[in-house]
């Protein structure tokens, strides 16, 4: 049995620890860890597992390197070359091929020396040519911003990263030491690089099971960003050492005489919180560093799968658990592969001890996640290994679903980070499958990880048979069923609650996708109703009528524009004016011959009752979607005298012709306004404002609402005075009617009410 106490891990003092122990905790100091590879000599020892030609390749990698980077140095003052030595370094501890390392040997060689992608394809082969240009950013290119520039960046890696998982594990080994020796940067600059580490490249490691690089990523950013709290923390925590000997010889002596009785051969060995973690344990509780009593704990390697549970057993024999606090993560592993069963224990002193109890593959896979694929693979061994690797493959997939819908590369790191969340919720599907979800996801979250039809198509939802609102935050143990209906399509208020990458970045491209067809529909409408007022038809987009295909492919040509459909729908959002473009497109069709037909003139300019609205100008039925918008300084409804305001950007916004915010839109922008009417037979209902002076007293809203009921008519918002102490109250509703005449026997409705004073409509 195997003893490794807390006496060498937790109770020396700073000085006496081990060198990459105090490195992590001192950011501003130049020690290095003791592994750290700075020539070529001490990376070849490290290559031990590959064979002689690959050690070789490795070798003309390195002298490529060297000669790129001649020259070359660091801010610290040392040679550039001791960086791609250092992450190479860092590879090799992985067990990565032999292509992965010498990545990491040429990884800044595109970005800062000059060297082309066929250069380094002729020298060492496709495939880590792809690795390193992966590993490369896009700094030759030009970007409006910085954000941008970061943005395309990190998409550019983690789509690489989905083609081969090898580019993430170099760009983080890369992070880590540049982590560890940024302490010759200036302030700002390390205060960036610390806010970019945390945000992005810990989850990251985090989410590729890659613990002991999310924990140092983690310390070293929290003592950059906040040295002064991460140095009074580590006091706090060197302290706390000292008082807690006792504490912890007693229970490490309890638990060896405890596994010797069961005959369990284990190892154990102590294990201490971060300061960064602490430090978060701090804020989330609100509590002071005395109130976090459980920054230390044990971990228990046992052989077998079955001992972990004999294990955990014995520690509950020993002493009493902490109800709640026990977690089977082997039987339901974490997003990102991690197995372990967790217990919290109550010490004799009345301390609370954590306990981790796991085997040794399940180790390996808990501090190195996806990278122990390599390491078991060159050790011919297999076991939680595959687990890992299987899950980091599906959130790998789960970026490309996401690439898919989003082509911003802003928006992609917003769903990239979205999804980067360590903790999650595991429920079940009614068929028993596990699903992790991450913390606060809610139904439609699970709807669009099932599928992203069932998301589309999703009305409705129950946890363990009980009917829920779809923003209901689902927990732990939840059977989730979710209903749907073949005409249901997205709402853009679940935009609101949705907590997953995948479904915002899916109900998003939904929208757009819905937006574009709207505003293509209203752009063809309008372009057609300008080209009538030239005395000509738009002509046929039919791929056999070629004089219909050349004259838009010259207007297209004229526009600036991709296709025909961009044109449509900059019209159909007001980038483009249509009387421009049909005067262009008349001037095109008289070259070719058309002539202005006569009848199509006069329809256009007299519009008489037998001819639909259509023709003279464009018609609102209430089904244009997001292309067309309803004023809401005046709440146009169907039979107000109405024209419409091509805006730039925002699609066609309607106002009533009494409107003063649209009068005065007019008067600026005269170009952009246009004749609109309603369609004789409005498809829903419209909104718009009355407002009321009701008597105080009880019930009075509900002699209004049932009023308001008995006229046919909902009501979509209330608002109202505050001043409870006097005789009358001005209330401000927002109604749902048909038409105007539909409002004119509302309001007649309500001031036949007894609590009723005056109602009218609200004009603007």
């Amino acid at each position: 049995m195997g003893i490794r106490t807390f006496a060498a891990e937790l109770l020396l003092p700073a000085a006496l620890q081990p060198k990459s122990r105090a490195a992590a905790q001192n950011p501003n100091g130049t020690v290095s860890p003791p592994d750290e590879v700075s020539t070529y000599a001490e990376l070849a020892d490290k290559l031990g597992y590959l064979g002689k030609a690959e050690v070789k390749q490795v070798r003309e990698a390195y002298k490529f390197a060297d000669e790129a980077h001649l020259g070359q140095f660091r801010a610290s003052g040392q040679p550039y070359i001791t960086h791609p030595l250092a992450v190479a370094g860092l590879v090799a501890d992985w067990r990565l091929d032999a292509q992965a390392v010498m990545a990491a040997l040429m990884h800044d060689a595109m970005e800062d020396c000059g060297i082309t992608k066929v250069e380094l394809i002729e020298r060492f082969g496709a495939p880590t040519a792809e690795l390193v240009d992966g590993l490369t950013k896009l700094d030759k290119l030009q970007f409006s911003t910085r954000e941008e520039s970061q943005a395309e960046s990190f998409r550019k890696m983690l789509l690489a990263m989905t083609r081969d998982v090898r580019v993430i594990l170099v760009k983080l080994a890369d992070r880590l030491h540049n982590m560890r020796t940024m302490a010759a940067m200036a302030p700002h600059k390390r205060a960036r690089i610390a806010r970019e580490t945390l945000d992005i490249y810990a989850p990251i490691a985090h989410r590729l099971g890659l613990n002991m690089i999310y924990r140092e990523l983690q310390e070293l950013s929290f003592a950059y960003l906040h040295p002064w709290r991460h140095a009074a923390l580590s006091k706090a925590v060197q302290r706390a050492r000292g008082y807690r000997r006792d504490i912890v010889e007693r229970v490490r002596g309890d638990v060896d005489k405890a596994f010797a009785g069961h005959k369990i051969k284990v190892q154990v060995s102590g294990r201490e919180k971060t300061v960064y973690s602490i430090y978060r344990k701090m804020r989330e509780k609100h509590a002071g560093f005395a109130q976090v009593n459980d920054i230390f704990g044990f971990r228990i390697l046992v052989p077998t799968l079955l001992e972990c549970y004999t294990a955990i057993g014995a520690l509950h024999q020993l002493y009493k658990p902490v109800p709640g606090r026990f977690k089977d993560y082997i039987a339901i592993p974490k997003a990102n592969g991690y197995q372990s069963l967790h217990t919290t224990l109550v010490s004799p002193l009345g301390t609370a001890v954590e306990f981790q109890v796991r085997t040794e593959p399940m180790h390996a896979v808990a501090e190195s996640g996806i990278a122990a694929h390599w390491i078991y693979k060159h050790e011919g061994k297999s076991g939680g290994a595959g687990e890992a690797q299987r899950l980091g493959a599906m959130w790998l997939k789960s970026l490309l679903d996401i690439q898919d819908d989003t082509r911003d590369a802003t928006e992609f790191l917003e769903h990239v980070k979205i999804d980067l969340v360590p903790e999650a919720v595991y429920v079940f599907t009614p068929m028993s499958k596990i699903l992790a979800l991450p913390r606060g996801a809610t139904a439609v979250d699970f709807a669009y990880a099932i599928h992203s039809d069932v998301g589309d198509h999703t009305v409705a939802a129950k946890i363990n048979g009980e009917p829920v609102a779809l923003r209901t935050e689902l927990k732990s143990g939840d059977v989730v069923e979710v209903i749907t209906a073949p005409n249901a399509r997205p709402n853009p208020a679940w935009l609101n609650f949705v907590r997953t990458g995948r479904a915002r970045s899916k109900i998003r491209h939904y929208l757009k996708n819905l937006e574009l067809e709207e505003s293509r529909t209203l752009g063809e409408k309008l372009l057609a109703q300008a080209l009538r007022a030239e005395g000509l038809l738009l002509p046929s987009e039919e791929a056999d009528d070629g004089d219909a295909l050349a004259l838009w492919q010259a207007l297209i040509r004229w526009s600036g524009n991709r296709s025909r459909t961009d044109l449509l729908v900059d019209i159909g959002l007001g980038r483009k004016i249509a009387t421009i473009v049909a005067k262009r497109l008349a001037q095109l069709m008289r070259e070719r011959g058309n002539r202005p037909d006569a009848v199509t003139l006069t329809l256009n300019r007299y519009a008489h009752d037998d001819v639909t609205p259509a023709a003279a100008a464009v018609a609102l039925d209430g089904t244009e979607g997001a292309s067309v918008q309803l004023a809401t300084c005046c709440h146009p409804i169907p039979g107000d005298e109405v024209r419409g305001y091509l805006g730039r950007g925002e699609g066609l916004v309607v106002h009533t012709c009494d409107c003063a915010t649209g009068r005065r839109q007019a008067e600026r922008d005269p170009e952009r306004w246009m004749a609109i009417e309603w369609a004789e037979q409005p498809k829903r209902a419209f909104d718009t404002g009355v407002k009321l002076m009701v008597r105080n007293g009880k019930g009075v809203l509900a002699q209004i609402a049932q009023a308001i009921s008995a006229a046919e008519a909902d009501i979509r918002h209330i608002d109202m005075d505050h001043d409870g102490q006097a005789d009358a109250t001005e209330l401000r509703l927002l109604l749902s009617v048909r038409d105007r005449q539909h409002l004119a026997d509302v309001l007649r409705t309500l001031k036949r009410s007894p609590p009723v004073l005056r109602a009218a409509r609200i004009k603007p």
